[in-house]
């Protein structure tokens, strides 16, 4: 399981970017973070054609699917979604990793048990 944002465990910082313009505002090779919103895809578009690790925020399944398809790196979503998300990226071989948001280490055994590939703690977050 991949854990981001944990006091014990250093870990990668994701940047959670609106525009083209704030990828400048970032280090070079940052993942940027997303939020999947048609209004982004623009910015989605432009990471992908670049190469720009990126991973999506997502609200439903059929997000996750189209995540999938964009060429996310990983897929953030909540803890609701976790589980069946995991089992349709299990079921179709997905590329990207299921991030789950979570707040407290007690999650951490939750989402283990889920079979979830990773949490996403709110310091693992910078928004630019």
């Amino acid at each position: 399981m991949l854990i981001f944002g944990h006091k014990y465990i250093p870990s990668q910082v994701f940047y959670h970017i609106r525009s083209i313009d704030a990828i400048v505002h970032t280090p070079s090779n940052s993942t940027l973070l997303i939020t999947f919103k048609e209004i982004n895809l623009q910015l989605i578009e432009h990471c992908s054609k670049n190469r720009i690790s990126f991973v999506l925020e997502v609200e439903s399944i059929r997000d996750v699917i189209f995540a999938e398809n964009l060429d996310a790196w990983g897929i953030v979503l909540c803890s609701q979604l976790a589980p069946s998300a995991q089992k349709i990226a299990t079921e179709y071989m997905f590329d990207a990793k299921i991030l789950c948001r979570v707040e407290q280490d007690e999650q951490i055994e939750t989402m283990a048990y889920e079979g979830i590939d990773g949490v996403l703690f709110p310091e693992a977050v910078v928004k630019v």
